[in-house]
């Protein structure tokens, strides 16, 4: 992804010491930094918000048969660990479908449950209830809710409305696909318009939907949005209108 550069829509980044880049996005007046990670900080409020974190997906699944190395939980918060040592918020909220299933923390190693304590000491933990874990969860620390609203946004899990305004949401996990020197390139993305902003997976192991699927482009009213794809170091903004479908 590092090699695309053609077709792409300028986009404000901001190089930080340690060279990584990252990309203001405004959503319904705000102003929010969005990381190549697949984490959006708000500055104003101290506020970082990730999505779809599915840990325990593979203990999930190898619980049917399909056997996958068991490191995406550990994989997951140690890149969760680092955006929040990178921003230092004062609230984290994860926007739903943070464990693959019911039993997923239960599943959890000492060693990862103990990552976790780490990462939220020192700030306040919001889990947003998602379809796959609709259910407030013990000793994940933190405090469970459906929703927050904040001044005008909304932070949830699923989109609703097309005509909605203001909201920040997981659950559709999209990737945008572009064409470049004969290759296509797939790559999670933020899927965001002036009114809505839908999160990357962050999970290790989560899927993807294409942006150009019918279940995304109904929310932005056709094809005015924006794909900020998600590089090595760095954020691609194209519009969607040049993304590729399957």
């Amino acid at each position: 992804m590092e090699a695309f550069s053609s077709g792409i829509l300028p986009a404000r980044q901001l190089r930080q010491a340690d060279g990584s880049k990252e990309q203001a996005i405004t959503i319904s007046g705000v102003d929010f930094v969005a990381h190549a990670a697949g984490a959006l900080y708000w500055p104003e409020e101290g506020l970082l918000a990730v999505a779809d974190l599915h840990l325990e997906k593979g203990s999930a699944l190898a619980k049917r048969g399909v056997l996958l190395p068991p490191y995406d939980t550990p994989t997951t918060l140690a890149r969760l660990a680092e955006v929040v040592d990178r921003f230092q918020p004062r609230l984290v909220i994860a926007l739903g479908d943070n464990f693959h299933d019911r039993g997923g923390a239960d599943r959890m190693s000492d060693v990862s449950r103990e990552a976790l304590v780490a990462i939220q000491r020192g700030r306040d933990w919001v889990w947003i209830m998602g379809n796959h874990d609709p259910d407030p969860l013990d000793g994940v620390g933190g405090h469970f809710a459906e929703s927050i609203a904040m001044g005008r946004l909304n932070f949830r899990h699923a989109p609703s409305s097309p005509g909605a305004w203001g909201e920040i949401t997981g659950h559709l996990h999209p990737i945008a696909r572009v064409a470049r020197r004969g290759h296509v390139v797939s790559c999670r993305c933020f899927a965001s318009s002036a009114a809505r902003l839908i999160m990357p997976a962050f999970g290790a192991y989560a899927g993807g939907l294409n942006i150009r699927d019918q279940a995304i482009v109904s929310l932005f009213s056709d094809l005015p949005f924006t794909a900020h794809m998600l590089g090595a170091t760095r954020i691609y903004a194209v519009a969607a209108t040049r993304c590729r479908a399957d």
